[in-house]
């Protein structure tokens, strides 16, 4: 096979911290090459100074593209190569697409720059190229701003854009990543389609391994700016020589559940819950009320104590809006008991449902206040709820609830102190789960809890929920697209579409044979099934 690109002694840094180490590797003609590595591994950085797009980073070494070097080019030169013969589909195309110009004139201007088509022309081949990527009604499509469409619409878009001008070499930054399971599937099929049509060479930027083992010949595994194993996929992935390979390919939750109790107490008793939303209706009409969009409909399921649910579904199912229902932050129709209580929507009088039902959301980042300490976050619902604590019982109960989440003050010093910017997405993600145990809850909801961290750092989490739910009788409302992490830890499950529950009974029963097309999708575009 003839190389295409050859990577040579990269070296990327920033002032005087160097990122990447000094790499080598190569993606022949027709090649798919997997650039594998989790947060801060380097691989994203690699591939964005091939093209000069790193903006403060000082690079050394030699990339050879077809026999140029491109770090030796000038800009003018590089802007020639960029789009035209190497073309990028960046990890999220809601801020790489411009929101201020429709799809197709973005297209189409990229074609009348890099290749001098008329107008008219390039706004027919755009249409052509949406139609080539699956997008239906692409004239009319071509129309629309970003925000218009979807995430998997976006991201065809984006492949479209890719490809308008016909590239030699396509580098795909993580481009399912922020997709649902079933688009995931969807647009490797669509890279997989486009590659072999067109006989370009394409290196994809991943952290997840069975996307890896779907789609690509050979993979390159990055670790802290250093290539540490590289080979043929097959070899690599069934036999990993190095601990960090070996790691990710082991980071697959191994399901680890209390065993079922049919005398354990009901916690949650759930009858026809129904979600509305107020909406405008066009028209002369509209002057006069408003219409209603149903979120939830006839949402009915059970929690025992230690047993946990789990709620799947892609975006826009209604499966958040379930678990807001729940934890009492919407309004809703239907019965809905805790501990035989219900929520009366008044402070005082459902201060101890609050303490019995707790949460973890999805991105520890954005739910934790950048402004707290570790003390005053995980403190907080200490104030509301104990209020008589003095101040050392207080500092005991923070320091208590930290250890049990795995951090304590001899990996961290001064940890009650420190702010959240100071951690990794997983030790943050370990500090939102103290923050929701440190008052002894007896249910928590965990909204994709393990959606936004690296495949080792979501098996650690994971673990850690496991853990306490045999320690602590925990029950558990799990929120989640990810099939893996419902077999993982959920006793039971119910399948959401469209505000509807399709399908819902014991987990083993409703995963090992679905009887909805919905459901039997998901579980077909799982990663427990993408190899």
């Amino acid at each position: 096979m003839n190389t295409l690109l050859q990577v040579q002694q990269l070296s990327v840094s920033f002032g005087q911290r160097e990122v990447v180490h000094a790499i080598d590797f190569d993606i022949g003609k027709g090649e798919k090459v997997a650039l594998v590595g989790e947060s801060g591994s380097g691989k994203t950085i690699s591939a964005l100074s091939l093209l000069g797009l790193a903006r403060g980073a000082q690079v050394k070494g030699q990339c050879l593209f077809d026999g140029q070097d491109l770090l030796r080019m000038n800009e003018p030169h590089l802007q020639g190569i960029r789009g035209s013969q190497i073309a990028m589909i960046f990890q999220e195309p809601m801020t790489a697409l411009n929101p201020l110009f429709t799809i197709g004139e973005q297209i189409a201007e990229l074609l009348q720059w890099k290749e001098g088509a008329s107008r008219e022309s390039a706004w027919q081949r755009a249409v052509e190229l949406l139609n080539d990527t699956g997008i239906p009604e692409p004239r009319r499509r071509a129309h629309s701003y970003p925000h218009q469409l979807s995430g998997g619409q976006r991201q065809r878009a984006m492949i479209a854009m890719a490809l308008a001008c016909k590239p030699q070499l396509l580098l795909a930054d993580e481009p399912t990543t922020a997709l649902d399971v079933s688009v995931r599937g969807q647009i490797l099929d669509l890279l997989d389609h486009l590659q072999q049509r067109h006989g370009m060479s394409v290196l994809l930027i991943t952290h997840d391994l069975n996307m890896v083992r779907r789609f690509a010949h050979r993979v390159v595994v990055m670790d802290k700016g250093y290539v540490v194993e590289h080979g043929n996929v097959q070899d690599v992935l069934a036999r990993p020589q190095h601990p960090y390979t070996q790691q990710l390919v082991d980071s697959i939750a191994k399901r680890h559940v209390p065993d079922r109790k049919s005398d354990a107490p009901l916690l949650i008793d759930a009858q026809k819950i129904q979600v509305t939303y107020p909406v405008p209706i066009a028209g002369w009409r509209g002057w006069f009320r408003k219409g209603q969009f149903v979120a939830v409909q006839c949402a009915t399921f059970q929690i025992k104590k230690a047993h946990t649910l789990g709620v799947m579904g892609e975006s826009g199912s209604g499966k958040s809006t379930l678990a807001l229902a729940v934890l009492g932050l919407l309004q809703f129709e239907g019965q809905l008991q805790i501990k035989e209580k219900s929520w009366m929507h008044q402070t005082q009088t459902d201060l101890p449902l609050r303490r019995a039902v707790q949460v973890v959301f999805q991105d520890p980042f954005s739910s934790l206040s950048p402004r707290m300490t570790v003390e005053q976050l995980v403190g907080e619902g200490l104030r509301l709820h104990f209020p008589d604590l003095s101040l050392s019982q207080r500092q005991d109960s923070v320091l208590q609830a930290l250890s049990e989440v795995g951090l304590d003050e001899t990996q961290f010093p001064g940890l009650l102190a420190r702010y959240p910017h100071e951690f990794s997405g997983g030790q943050r993600q370990r500090l939102a789960i103290a923050r929701a145990l440190v008052v002894s809850p007896e249910i928590l909801v965990l909204d994709e809890p393990t959606s936004a961290l690296d495949v080792t750092i979501q098996r650690q989490v994971i673990d850690l929920l496991q853990q306490l739910q045999f320690s602590k009788g925990l029950s558990y409302l799990l929120i989640t697209h990810d099939v893996d992490v419902i077999r993982a830890m959920s006793h039971d499950v119910c399948v959401m579409k469209d505000g509807q529950v399709v399908e819902s009974g014991d987990v083993d029963a409703v995963l090992g044979n679905p009887q909805q097309a919905y459901t039997r999708l998901l579980v077909s575009a799982s990663s427990h099934n993408l190899a």
